[in-house]
């Protein structure tokens, strides 16, 4: 649904992003109420988590007025549920899907002992482990059957006048979902430039390749990682409600539980930096064969992850809307105070993610070396086989490491809104509205890290079996007896952010065809954050470097002023134009404000959070002019401008005991300007037969920039590769939606296409170390989705959805001015996903 509106798209399937903005600048809603989010990485509400039976409408302003919260800088995506039905209603569904990646049997990734249960909920089988214990569990991957995938629903609702004039009634949802997703042909590789006019080479670790070409004895590793990955999810929820109704009045209390549990398998295999490095430099080099002198030069690496997460959301809300029994006053025919309007909303939501046992394995391969005869006496080579893979060299984890992680957040929020509605001179409506608003969110962060660390009566912690490359280590550790031991890296945090303001707005028609929008919303910010470790090992402002530290804490404290002013201008009937100015805020996450170390598998990429980021500040311009030339016809157009001080971006940096890492970062400005076109038309109108087919498309063109900061463009300046500015993270280019829908009312036939195209994004800006690091882009792609539906009798119907039909490799690229073309950083495709379902209404 977000991708009909003109210049709307949806961020990793489930985020909304308006006008190449995501989530930091879209106050995303569920009935009007931000609900919280136990994920580690946004403050957002995921979109996927409501079902579709249930959906009333999406509500897209991308125009910010005082009445809507301060981070709608992009706009404000509400999303409402349906109320209770008029009349008595009964739905049952149920379907399956098919993907083309889906693997054959006994080829699925998975591990032993890994999926979702019916229920979603883990059974206790991945209970913490007492520290001292032998490792017990798959610690790797292994292959097994793909999980059926399936769905079905159950809605029930109505409403009855119980006394004269007062009704009651109420609704209910269950729903069901399971389904799976996999890919064997992922990639996932780090490169970097050397030096000015160089070509990209892979970025190398723990040593590096003599200066003059490999040669025996070189050590090093790279990042050039083959990726595979299986996934099942089990997803569930219900929703009730129940409402009085009177003629002026209208309550309903309603409650929503979602729960989605993923259990995730990753497979990271590099063997194309020995390829890279030493076969094709060394003729006749086999690299699974015993040779001696190229044993350390990019060994091939394997990293395995397996990670369980369920994530689940309860809100209960209670609202009123209220006309209230003043009558009307005033002049007629000059002004006139119609009746007071006011509605209230309370809300208490939780949300919670758990992750119980996640488990890292990283290992080394080595060929061996051949035996070495000197004179009558032969020495024994080195045997193929593993040695331990830690990431970085100056880790003080082992090879190995489970993490136990939960995350838990609370909100109550409250909002109460007046509106005196009124008519004057021109006959015309305007209203005076004015409103108190209030958010506190608690979020608990609480990480139990253990490892095999090098120790007494931990194992061997270096050297592993003589097996060769195809056999896993990670099939045979846990029987090796190695002891699970504590870690000193955890994260524990107690974060809480209050949000409070209150505003007033005015809309005043001054004569038929011009009115005027004004008003100001007061809005405060409360953030703070504290650690809460005896030893864990952090990451000051950002920069990479370790200490170890007790309690300590951090946030930000501020007030805005938020002022908007528009105008609506109607100088013909079937031509609207609309201007507005208005100033608003975006807010860091938690995750982004806690400068701690965190990655998603052993050899990944690593994020360091920055504890002195600050809030930004927008301004926002906008102009659109809307031309209706008859009923079901649209065209319209908009520009629209951002200034944004202190933007938050992503930059990539590196430090010794490190890596490669990325972490946030305050830049002094930014600016995005774009053009929205859309064109919206029913055919009928033109020939008969066309009667219920209508094509709708729209664009958007987006050009974005940020103002790097001195010390930025000064390092990198001084490593030769000068840059002052660069795009906006997570901007895309353009975008374009297209859609055609076809409603055949004679034989209750519905068809569907949609097609949507996201242009180039920046991922994450530049940065040196000890090689140039191009930015990183996501590179465009275009997503072909049918929709088939067919009415069988009066109660049945059929449907039918092909999505990604086009099935694109979706890719992120290293790009600079600095390089020749693009270089993959990672590629993956989704496949092809077929459904069928069948439903049943009364």
């Amino acid at each position: 649904a977000l991708r009909l509106v003109a210049g709307a798209t949806v961020q990793d399937g489930k985020y909304a992003v308006v006008r190449g903005l995501p989530d930091r600048y879209v106050s995303s809603q569920m009935n009007g109420v931000r609900l919280p989010t136990a994920d580690a990485d946004k403050r957002a509400v995921q979109l996927d988590q409501f079902p579709s039976e249930l959906i009333e409408s999406i509500q897209v302003s991308k125009t910010f007025t005082p009445d809507q919260q301060g981070d709608a800088s992009g706009g404000a995506v509400n999303v409402v549920l349906k109320g209770i039905p008029d009349a008595t209603v009964l739905k049952f569904s149920a379907g399956t899907e098919y993907n083309t990646q889906t693997p054959d049997k006994g080829e699925f990734i998975t591990y032993k002992g890994g999926g979702v249960n019916f229920s979603g909920i883990d059974d206790g089988g991945r209970d913490m482990q007492t520290p001292g214990m032998n490792w017990n569990g798959a610690v790797g991957v292994s292959r097994g059957d793909p999980p059926p995938t399936y769905n079905w629903s159950l809605t029930a609702g109505g409403k009855k006048e119980v006394l004269d004039g007062l009704k009651v009634g109420g609704l209910g949802n269950f729903y069901y979902k399971q389904k799976t997703s996999s890919y064997d042909n992922g990639t996932d590789d780090s490169y970097w430039l050397k030096g000015p006019g160089r070509v990209m080479t892979p970025q190398t670790k723990q040593g590096a390749p003599s200066s003059t070409g490999i040669e025996s004895g070189d050590s090093f590793k790279t990042a050039l990682f083959d990726v595979s990955q299986g996934s099942e999810e089990v997803q569930w929820g219900g929703l009730g409600a129940v409402g009085l109704e009177t003629e002026n009045n209208k309550l309903m209390l309603l409650y929503m539980r979602t729960q989605s549990t993923e259990d995730t398998a990753t497979l990271a295999e590099d063997t194309r930096g020995k390829d890279y490095f030493v076969t094709s430099q060394v003729p006749g080099y086999d690299p699974r064969a015993p040779y001696d002198g190229y044993q350390d030069a990019a060994p091939y690496l394997r990293s395995e992850t397996l990670e369980y997460v369920e994530r689940k959301t309860d809100t209960l809300q209670l609202r009123g809307d209220h006309t209230l029994p003043f009558p009307e006053t005033g002049i007629p025919g000059y002004f006139v105070l119609l009746p007071p309007e006011l509605d209230w909303t309370v809300a208490k939501s939780m949300s919670g993610l758990n992750s119980p046992d996640k488990r890292m394995f990283g290992s080394t391969w080595k060929p061996g070396t051949p035996d070495t005869v000197w004179g009558s006496t032969t020495f024994p080579g080195i045997p193929a086989g593993y040695y331990a893979n830690k990431g970085e060299a100056a880790y003080t984890l082992g090879n190995v490491q489970r993490i136990w992680k939960d995350i838990s957040e609370e909100s109550e929020q409250y909002s109460v809104n007046g509106k005196i509605p009124f008519e004057q001179w021109s006959g015309d409506k305007g209203y005076l509205k004015a409103g108190v608003f209030n958010d506190k969110v608690k979020r608990e962060y609480n990480q139990d890290s253990f490892s095999n660390l090098n120790g007494p009566g931990t194992g061997n912690q270096d050297t592993g079996p003589s097996l060769p490359w195809d056999e896993y280590w990670s099939s045979v550790f846990p029987a090796e007896g190695h002891k699970i031991l504590a870690t000193e890296i955890d994260v524990d945090y107690k974060a809480e952010q209050k949000i409070s303001a209150v505003y007033y707005m005015l809309d005043v028609p001054l004569c038929p065809f011009f009115k005027v929008l004004g008003g100001q919303r007061v809005e405060k910010t409360d953030l703070s954050i504290v650690l809460n470790p005896d030893t864990e090992v952090y990451a000051p402002d950002g920069k990479g470097g370790s200490e170890y530290l007790t309690a300590k804490d951090f946030g930000v404290e501020q007030q805005d002023i938020l002022p908007a002013l528009g105008f609506e201008l109607k100088p013909h009937d079937k031509l609207t134009i609309r201007a507005s100015y208005s100033e608003t805020v975006a807010r860091q996450t938690f995750k982004e404000m806690t400068p701690i170390q965190q990655m998603e598998y052993l050899g990944g990429d690593v994020f360091i959070g920055n504890s002195d980021l600050t809030m930004s500040a927008v301004k926002n311009y906008d102009l659109r002019a809307d031309y209706t030339p008859f009923d079901g016809s649209l065209v319209s157009a908009s520009w629209f401008k951002k200034e944004i001080r202190n933007p938050i971006e992503y930059v990539q940096s590196y430090a010794a005991n490190i890596g490669t890492y990325t972490t946030p970062v305050n830049y002094p400005a930014g600016e995005l300007t774009g053009y929205e076109f859309e064109v919206r038309q029913q055919l009928g109108r033109f020939w008969d037969p066309l009667k219920g087919l209508e094509i709708g498309a729209n664009a958007t063109f987006i050009q974005s920039q940020v103002t790097l900061s001195d010390d930025e463009a000064g390092m990198l300046e001084s490593f030769g590769y000068p840059e002052k500015t660069r795009d906006m993270m997570n901007a895309p280019a353009y975008l374009y939606n297209l859609n055609l829908t076809y409603d055949i009312e004679k034989t209750g036939t519905r068809l569907g296409f949609f097609y949507t195209v996201q242009g180039d994004t920046l991922v994450a800006g530049s940065g040196v170390s000890q090689g140039y690091m191009p930015s990183v882009y996501a590179k465009e792609y275009g997503t072909l989705n049918f929709s088939v539906s067919q009415k069988i009798g009066e109660h049945w119907k059929v449907n039918f959805k092909a999505k990604n039909l086009l099935d694109p490799e979706i890719q992120e690229v290293y790009r600079s001015e600095y390089t020749e073309g693009d270089t993959v950083k990672t590629s993956y495709t989704k496949g092809i996903e077929y459904s069928i379902s069948a439903s049943y209404e009364f």
